[in-house]
């Protein structure tokens, strides 16, 4: 069983296994138009049997590290980044545990044309981009390139598979005992074109399969997309035909478009919970919101 559970009214006192500290796309757009859900890039934060599974590094990450150097020094992480755009990585900087020597992380992902992620990363803080160099970084830090093998340990078996979206790009799957965790946020169902192969939706679809929770890019309103097509992003339409197909329990909609207000977005989910207890009854529809807890109920 999933519930939900707002951590910003009521503490931590269950079990957290999910909190959500970003889920916007592209840049963050903070203010009262979208305080509720949320104006923060990409960043998902993973408790599994004691271990913590970052994913992404967005804009999100700078408030996860000042919760953790608060309650938890030293630092103990495994940050699993989907890709190297902006709004996945611009956290990284900004991620209070890199500071201190007693913190032990380690960063998985997908190389890009050959350049590893240690690379990408250190680019990232020189000198034209950011004012604090690589070299400051005080933590021990481990890089660890994502391919076709899954990494395990503990218990925890996380998977990647590539998925449609400019450059190279994957999605994750989390499992543990009979429990499984989905995380797509940039990946384009339907249109666009990218160098992957004819049977991409059957393998992608058996990818996600069965997930308790899949959090899925649902960037562009469906009347929008048209003129976004190629641009890397699905719709909260098709987000959902692919959590029925898939046999997931419950869709989070992710990745929101900067420009989509709060009013909007509930909107969206409004739409989409009454076209799932149409078609889809077995499939639960929310929205990723900042600050909201996904417990899931060990049955």
């Amino acid at each position: 069983m999933i519930t939900g559970v707002d951590s910003r009214e009521t503490g931590e006192g269950a079990r957290t296994v999910l909190r959500c500290w970003g889920a916007r796309g592209s840049i963050p757009s903070p203010g009262g138009n979208t305080a509720r859900f949320g104006g923060n890039t990409s960043c998902v934060e993973l408790v599994v049997r004691g271990r913590r599974l970052i994913l992404d590094a967005g804009s999100g990450l700078r408030l996860l590290g000042e919760r953790l150097m608060e309650q938890e020094a030293p630092v103990r992480a495994d940050i699993f980044v989907t890709h190297f755009h902006w709004d996945h990585i611009q956290g990284f900087p900004f991620f209070p545990p890199l500071y201190d020597p007693t913190s032990r992380i380690r960063i998985f992902g997908p190389p890009q044309d050959g350049v590893d992620i240690r690379t990408l990363f250190a680019g990232q803080m020189g000198p034209i981009y950011f004012p604090v160099p690589f070299d400051a970084v005080a933590a021990h830090l481990d890089f660890v390139p994502v391919g076709s093998e899954p990494w395990e340990e503990d218990g925890i078996r996380v998977r990647s598979f590539r998925v449609r979206h400019p450059s190279t790009t994957v999605g994750y799957r989390i499992e543990w005992d009979s429990h499984s965790v989905s995380y797509v946020p940039d990946n384009e169902l339907v249109g666009g074109s990218y160098p992957v192969d004819s049977d991409w939706r059957e393998r992608f679809v058996d990818f996600v399969k069965g997930s308790d929770l899949l959090l899925h890019d649902a960037m562009f309103p469906e009347e929008e997309y048209p003129r976004r097509e190629g641009w890397g992003h699905s719709t909260p339409e098709q987000s959902l035909e692919l959590a029925r197909e898939a046999g997931v329990q419950r869709l989070l909609l992710f990745h929101h478009s900067p420009e989509l207000s709060d009013q909007e977005l509930d909107r969206t989910v409004n739409r989409l919970q009454q076209e799932a207890a149409t078609r889809s009854p077995e499939v639960y529809v929310d929205a990723a919101s900042e600050g909201v807890d996904i417990v899931i109920e060990e049955v």
